[in-house]
């Protein structure tokens, strides 16, 4: 009689967690997977890498964005059945992000990004940090025009990038940003660098390699392909792709195809580092704080 009381408080409880009333996931169809999550995932190369998926065995993969946080908690919850992150699970954040497996694919760096006729080439790690606390707010002190410096950033402290720059520039996670142009997510950022003339952003190289704007040096080095792959370039993190703790199977091949020599290569040709390119680039991210959960 115990054990039966037992299983089904088990089963309340487990009932009570998100999503998981809905074991099944979103979408029933085995020819279907539904995807969401990081933007700079997105744009970096899941657009491709679905389509040669599609074609390769005709399970078609629907890509919905909603940022790092969103891939890491929908995941979790079951609510969509892979999700897409550019920062590790943060459980002190939200319990529920102890429910997700991360899966490192790829290798993008931190860009910053400037608007096309900017003349600024490049910005050192004292400089960042002055414009992120609203202490150069004039592009004439690194070397611009006399004019008015906007900067854009992610709304929230978590944020794939929000959280990787306050890691690696302020060693501090908690460190607020000064400035009224918060957006809520890296598309929005990159569309307002593009349009206009007196706006810096960071995001992800992989993404801003997509759009019409000029990506400028850190500390005097740029985030090539090489550069990126062989740590020269300071600002980097893993792209994860994020399942529940237990996948289902048509998660599994997707993941299994994102790694391996076919999945490497529509990164590499998308200007994406495969993780398994530069592997030793994880342990400088222990020393800031990084990793894989």
């Amino acid at each position: 009689m115990n054990l039966t009381r037992n299983t089904l408080l088990f089963c309340a409880a487990l009932l009570t967690l998100p999503g998981m009333a809905a074991a099944a996931g979103p979408s029933a169809d085995d020819n279907t997977i539904v995807w969401a999550g990081c933007g700079i995932t997105k744009k970096a190369f899941m657009k491709e890498l679905s389509a040669a998926y599609e074609a390769k065995t005709g399970i078609k993969v629907k890509l919905q964005g909603g940022g790092a946080t969103r891939g890491i908690r929908d995941t979790a919850a079951l609510r969509v059945d892979m999700g897409g992150s550019c920062r590790m699970s943060l459980p002190e954040t939200d319990k529920s992000e102890m429910h997700a497996n991360l899966h490192p694919v790829a290798w993008d760096a931190l860009a910053i990004i400037v608007h096309k006729t900017n003349p600024v080439r490049s910005l050192a790690t004292k400089q960042i940090k002055d414009i992120y606390l609203g202490k150069i707010t004039n592009w004439k002190d690194v070397g611009g025009p006399d004019a008015p410096l906007k900067l854009y950033v992610r709304r929230g402290n978590i944020s794939g990038v929000g959280y990787a720059v306050r890691q690696y520039v302020f060693k501090d996670g908690s460190a607020k940003f000064k400035t009224p142009n918060q957006v809520k997510s890296s598309g929005p950022l990159e569309k307002a660098v593009e349009k206009d003339p007196l706006a810096m952003g960071i995001t992800g190289v992989s993404s801003a390699r997509k759009r019409n704007v000029k990506v400028i040096g850190f500390d005097g080095k740029t985030p090539t392909y090489e550069n990126v792959r062989d740590g020269k370039y300071g600002l980097y993190r893993p792209l994860y792709l994020v399942s529940s703790p237990t996948p289902s199977p048509k998660v599994k091949k997707f993941i299994s195809f994102a790694q391996s020599k076919d999945g490497r290569q529509i990164m590499r040709d998308n200007g994406t580092v495969p993780y398994r390119d530069a592997p030793q680039l994880m342990s400088k991210m222990l020393i800031y704080g990084f990793g894989v959960r």
